[in-house]
């Protein structure tokens, strides 16, 4: 007749079944990994073409008077105010290092002005109306060079510009050479541009621009009138500061 089996004895067979086991349920267990470290995103760069608008102010200058070669002194009322202008700009940046580095590039652009005519002048008391052509729109053609911090572009620009307007309404008045409604000379300056996306930057920019319209001569009277036509004179530069938003491909 078997006798049972101490309670005791069952317990530690129990205690030594589960210990034996343990070993071998924990190599089933997956190992614990650090997650992979996430990509870092691309360095910026300003390199590609881009398209835009912008809009700013013009100033120009003209002597307060002057001296006609047959007449003498002719007394202007005020320099030839400034005036609106706005228009659009396409270019091509190459950047030579993501992230910081120089930038080079050409723009061009064209813009359309209001600029106000200087008020009227005199010759002694008579009136002299000037019969030079406006300057209704002008244009550049620039290389750019620049330096980069991430998405702060400073850069100096200059090339070719060009312009042009409409004829004076009382041109027919006067009997000399006019100068053509078109001209060319050159721009300067520089700006500073912010990408606040990778697709959006926005910009503002200074400019000299010269078309050397330097024409003067002698005026002519009309005694029905009575006034004197002529070129008057003009400073063939002006300033320009502009703000502008550029769309990036």
């Amino acid at each position: 007749m078997l006798k049972p089996i101490p309670a005791v004895l069952l317990g530690l067979a129990a205690l030594g079944s589960a210990t034996g086991l343990a070993p071998a349920r924990a190599a089933d267990l997956p190992l614990r990994q650090s997650p992979p470290p996430l990509p870092l995103p691309p360095a910026f760069t300003w390199t590609g073409f881009y398209l835009g608008v912008n809009a700013g102010y013009g100033l120009r200058g003209a002597p307060s008077s002057f001296t006609d070669a047959t007449y003498g002194s002719v007394s202007q009322g005020s320099r030839d105010r400034g005036g609106f202008l706005g228009g659009a700009q396409a270019g091509y940046n190459y950047q030579f290092t993501p992230g910081s580095g120089v930038v080079v590039g050409v723009e061009t652009d064209i813009q359309g002005t209001a600029f106000a005519r200087a008020d009227a002048a005199y010759l002694g008391t008579t009136p002299y109306y000037s019969v030079r052509p406006s300057l209704d729109y002008f244009g550049t053609v620039r290389g750019r060079v620049g330096y980069a911090f991430d998405r702060v572009l400073i850069y100096g620009t200059g090339g070719f510009a060009y312009g042009g307007g409409s004829t004076a309404s009382d041109a027919s008045a006067y009997s000399g050479t006019r100068p053509g409604t078109t001209s060319t000379g050159y721009a300067v300056g520089g700006g500073l541009e912010y990408a606040f996306t990778d697709k959006l930057s926005a910009r503002i920019e200074a400019l000299y621009v010269n078309l050397r319209q330097r024409a003067s001569g002698t005026a002519t009277y009309d005694a029905t009138i009575p006034a004197y036509y002529g070129l008057g004179r003009v400073d063939p530069g002006f300033a320009v500061v502009r703000v502008g938003l550029n769309y990036r491909f």
